[in-house]
């Protein structure tokens, strides 16, 4: 007798329970991968600082509604998670923002996503040296080889180039964006016992924001309305919300669900999406050496990532 499956009875097959975790564990690369885009239609009519500060101001109150929805409000702090967000929003927001902003002004947002890929691997490499975290000598490739990759992508495939200094601006400054991340998650292992990541995250933005604030007011007199077109307006929402908020709520989620290292894993997926998304809506090309020094980051970012 063939054997039935349960809830065939009435022809439908019920859906896997975690299909909607996965679906979420794909959407959020996805949704980092678009901010590539977004970022270089920003700064393409507002300065990087600019840029920032108005992504961080969108983002901010998507932050704070998802903090009262979710979890009722935000809590209050004490002296040492003070201290620990104001690392966090001067890193993770206002340094890393100025960098990413700077980069995409200088560069393809699709170099710029492959670049970006070295994270995890970055980040890793940081806490071995700095913290003395232990790391095998696989993970230890996996650096070397998601920096041969990187290596691979910013030479277009001449790495004789690199050894003549030609490493552009653009790369540089996307490179500090990297590792203004990888302090951003160090610190936020370190620092801020007590706080959930929704939390930790509301204050870093509302600080972060602050110093935005503070640094870009001289560019306001500067500013006119015709700057803020319907593709600013339209990329700014994206940032602010999809690309910072409801990301990082999905993010979080699956962390809940599978564990932040499973998560992780799907990471690796975001420089995938922001080039496929960079060559669909910007014409950005693919060059061959982009499609193997991605494919070798990604590899060395897996062997890092895996535990």
């Amino acid at each position: 007798m063939p054997k039935t499956v349960p809830g065939s009875e009435s022809g439908i097959v019920p859906a896997d329970p975690h299909t909607a975790d996965y679906a979420r564990l794909i959407a959020v690369p996805a949704i980092w991968g678009g901010t590539f885009v977004g970022g270089k239609v920003v700064v393409s009519s507002l300065t990087p600082l600019m840029g920032s500060l108005a992504r961080y101001v969108v983002a901010c109150i998507a932050l704070l509604a998802a903090a009262f929805v979710l979890e009722g409000g935000l809590p209050r702090l004490t002296r040492s998670q003070w201290f620990g967000t104001f690392l966090l929003g001067l890193v993770g927001v206002f340094a890393y923002n100025l960098f990413f902003m700077g980069a995409l002004q200088k560069l393809p947002a699709s170099r710029a996503a492959l670049i970006i890929a070295l994270n995890p691997a970055i980040t890793i490499a940081i806490s071995a040296l700095v913290l003395k975290e232990r790391l095998s000598a696989r993970r230890w490739v996996g650096v070397a080889a998601a920096l041969f990759g990187v290596a691979i992508v910013v030479s277009r495939g001449d790495l004789t180039t690199l050894a003549g200094g030609s490493l552009g601006v653009g790369e540089l400054l996307m490179f500090a964006a990297v590792v203004s991340w990888a302090v951003y998650t160090i610190l936020g292992r370190k620092v801020l016992g007590g706080l959930t990541p929704l939390a930790a995250t509301n204050y870093a933005a509302l600080w972060g924001t602050l110093m935005l604030g503070i640094v870009t007011a001289p560019q306001f007199t500067t500013l006119h309305a015709a700057q803020f077109d319907w593709r600013v307006n339209i990329s700014l929402l994206y940032l602010g919300v999809c690309g910072t908020a409801l990301a990082f709520v999905w993010y979080y989620m699956s962390v809940k669900r599978f564990g932040a290292g499973r998560a992780s894993i799907f990471n690796n997926l975001v420089p995938v999406f922001g080039v496929a998304i960079s060559v669909l809506l910007l014409g950005d090309k693919l060059l061959p050496s982009m499609l193997i020094g991605g494919a070798v980051t990604i590899l060395g970012v897996f062997m890092v990532s895996r535990g």
